[in-house]
Order: structure tokens, then C-alpha cells, then sequence
């Protein structure tokens, strides 16, 4: 496993992971195209090597939350549609259409932001209508135009002749509870404000889309004709409810293997102190060693993104291939990891805070359940002074081994 050139902590992504959880969800929510979300740096992943395999595995867009996240894809000659999903402010929407990328609008100003920053198009790009789409609160709201004001914003819209409407959308907002009836009357509700759309003789929407990852695994009626998938992409469930129906809908749409975690977050140890029973390590001296003890000190803390909850939860790394717990208060810089009576631990060794060792295996999901929260919080939070390295098998590799090798629509791979 490669590590940082710097510091003896790392995150490493594998990529053939990312392709093949595309072609898994893309295939799960065919005929529907598959839009990437690779927003917050693709959930701390790395965006443009994410975006990649993520196209190459079949997903046909990409989504991000800010101009600013789109642009970087940009910047990388990453030539996919890119859907901002958040409305642009005054100063990010001037460069929205300059980076080619496809603004969200719920309100009357954005709408009028959008309109002028399409009517400032260099020459040339004016050609035709800048595209937008609109997204509808339809009942998790956060953001979105609340349905009973969606005939006026789009009256006002198609009075623009700067701009077309290119999608509707909505966000599901508990469809990682499948036995919740919430999903089927935000449904019901985006289907009504569509109703109404026709009713005022306003023209249709090119395309539709409301699924998340859980939507698209347990609610088919939800996929229209895009999936913005997020948490899978990474190799995740969106909850242990979802995981049976995902592991069905993996097997139903032909794939042998289900989603595989992609980031992997591994240090070597710094130093090592045999310590007697009832020692007390680290800031506070909160515990006592329950017997004498090696312990060792990581590189890594709370800056880098291990809470200092881990360490009051029982959270554990693994060590020679055995789960050891912390000694003692996460540190800004440094934990201490209780190795117990495994002397031979010495400067240097691996410690896997996600990953697989020696046959067994620490999850972001074991992480959530330690910490009381979710995978999302965990993979995202991890800070950017761990350095990113990057695993990737050559195409001839993945050819041979069977292993997913599609081009998708957006090209870039």
C-alpha cells in the first residue's frame, strides 16, 4: 500500500472500486442514467480521480454542491455535464455558464441571476438557450420551490428566452427508511406539481429525477430518468435497512460482487512505551491501562478527522491484525492505541483505521456505529492534510480479471 511522500499517514482510494460501483448502480437503475455525485471532494475521496472511474464505470453526469466544486472538475478537462445542485449566489452564478456547468434555481431571484448571467455569455455562446433546472421541496424542506409557486417560477422562465429548462427535480428525504409511507407522498406531491405544470399549458421538463442512492435501490418508482447516486458510489449502504434490498437489487441486475468501499485510511506507528497497570495515557489521564501494556502513539487526530468521541466510544484501529482500542483522549495530532501484550509493535507497523488487515476489516460504517452517525460523516470528515494516493489496475488488468471497463457517456476516463 502506497502512503504519503510526507507524513506516515494516509488515505488510499482504489478506483477500480469506484468504476465498479457504477456499473453496479448504473445497472440497478437502468433504464435511467446514473449522475455521480462527487460533491465535498467527492465525499473526501478526491473529486477528479472519483469523476473518472466513476464515468468509466457508466455513470453519464456528474452532480457537485458548488460552483466552485464544478469548476475544479473543469479546470481537470473533465468534459461531463456537471449539475450544480445548490442555487448560485450573485458572484458564483457569473461563472456558471463560463465553466459550461448547469445551475439549480427555487427562486425568482436565482431565476434572474441565471437569466443574466446567460445574457453575459461571451459571443458565440448565446446561440441558444442556457440550460437550468428546477428543483421542488417536496416535503424535505431544506431548499427547493415549494410546489404551490412552481407554475409562476416557470412562467417566468419560459418568458426567458436566455434559458431552457433542462430538468425537474426533487430530494427524497427518508428513502433510506423503506417502510416509511413519507418517500411515496413526496412522490405523489412531485407528481402533482407536474400535473399542475400541464394544466398551465407550460411546456415539459427534457428530463426528471428524485432518487438518491436509496431511492434508486428501493424505490423504482422513484429513478424516472436519472439517478443521483452519492453513498453507493463509495461503496456504502445508505442504512442497514437498505441492505438486504440493495444486495437483492445487485444480484437482480447481474452483478456477482456488491458495492465495495473504495477508501481505505491507514498510518504507520510513531513511537512505542510499555506502560504498567493502572497507567493513565494522554490528555486528562481518563482511563487506566487494565494491565501492562504496549502503546502506541499515531500520527493522526482530531485535526485530521478522528473525533475525540472515538476515543469515549471504544472506538478501535487495527494492529498486526487485531482490533486494539485507544489508550486515551484523541489528540489534535496524535492517538495512543492500547496494544495490550503484544510487544512486538514497533515504530513503523501499519495501523488501519479503515481497512482491511490481517483478515479482518474496520468500515466507515463501524465508525458511524462507535460514534452515533453516519458513514457519510466519517469518509467526509477525514482532513486534507492526509494525503490522497491513488490505486488503479491498467486496463488490460481489469480486462483479464473481468473486472468493469466502460467508457461513460461523459467520456474522461
Amino acid at each position: 500500500m502506497a502512503e504519503g511522500a510526507r507524513r506516515p499517514a494516509w488515505a488510499e482510494v482504489d478506483l477500480d472500486a469506484i468504476e465498479h460501483n457504477a456499473g453496479v448502480l448504473a445497472s440497478i437503475a437502468a433504464p435511467a442514467r446514473l449522475c455521480a455525485v462527487v460533491k465535498a471532494d467527492a465525499y473526501g475521496h478526491g473529486a477528479v480521480g472519483v469523476a473518472r472511474a466513476a464515468l468509466a464505470g457508466g455513470a453519464s453526469e456528474l452532480a457537485v454542491a458548488i460552483v466552485d466544486e464544478g469548476v475544479e472538475l473543469r479546470d481537470s478537462r473533465i468534459a461531463a455535464p456537471i449539475l450544480v445542485l445548490s442555487e448560485p449566489g450573485a458572484d458564483a452564478m457569473s461563472e456558471v455558464y463560463a465553466y459550461g456547468l448547469v445551475p439549480t434555481v427555487y427562486s425568482q431571484e436565482g431565476l434572474e441571476l441565471a437569466r443574466r448571467a446567460a445574457r453575459g455569455r461571451p459571443d458565440g455562446a448565446g446561440a441558444r438557450p442556457a440550460p437550468v433546472e428546477v428543483k421542488v421541496d417536496t416535503g424535505m424542506h431544506r431548499v427547493g420551490v415549494a410546489p404551490a409557486e412552481l407554475v409562476a417560477l416557470l412562467g417566468a422562465l419560459h418568458e426567458c428566452p436566455e434559458l431552457e429548462l433542462n430538468g425537474l427535480w426533487t430530494h427524497l428525504a427518508v428513502a433510506d427508511e423503506p417502510d416509511s409511507d413519507v418517500t411515496a407522498r413526496q412522490l405523489d406531491c412531485f407528481a402533482a406539481a407536474r400535473a399542475e405544470l400541464q394544466a398551465a399549458g407550460l411546456p415539459p421538463p427534457r428530463r426528471l429525477h428524485a432518487a438518491n442512492t436509496a431511492g434508486a435501490v428501493s424505490w423504482p418508482a422513484s429513478r424516472f430518468d436519472l439517478v443521483r447516486c452519492g453513498i453507493g458510489l463509495y461503496g456504502y449502504s445508505p442504512s442497514a435497512a437498505l441492505t438486504p434490498m440493495l444486495a437483492a437489487a445487485t444480484s437482480a441486475a447481474g452483478h456477482r460482487e456488491g458495492l465495495r468501499p473504495a477508501l481505505s485510511w491507514v498510518a504507520r506507528v510513531a513511537f512505542v512505551r510499555e506502560l504498567g497497570a493502572g497507567e493513565r495515557v494522554s490528555y486528562g489521564l481518563k482511563a487506566p491501562l487494565p494491565a501492562r501494556s504496549l502503546v502506541a502513539t499515531v500520527p493522526l487526530g482530531y485535526a485530521d478527522g478522528i473525533p475525540r468521541s472515538y476515543f469515549t466510544g471504544g472506538g478501535e484501529v487495527l494492529v498486526n491484525g487485531r482490533r486494539r482500542r485507544l489508550a486515551g483522549t484523541v489528540t489534535m495530532d496524535q492517538i495512543l492505541v492500547d496494544c495490550g501484550d503484544d510487544f512486538s509493535v514497533a515504530p513503523g507497523d501499519e495501523v488501519v483505521l479503515i481497512g482491511e488487515q490481517g483478515g479482518d476489516r474496520l468500515t466507515a460504517d463501524d465508525w458511524a456505529r462507535t460514534l452515533g452517525t453516519i458513514s457519510y460523516e466519517v469518509v467526509t470528515r477525514i482532513g486534507p492534510r492526509v494525503p490522497r494516493t491513488y490505486r488503479r489496475r491498467s486496463p488490460a488488468d481489469r480486462e483479464a480479471s473481468g473486472g468493469p471497463h466502460r467508457q461513460g457517456a461523459g467520456g474522461n476516463a
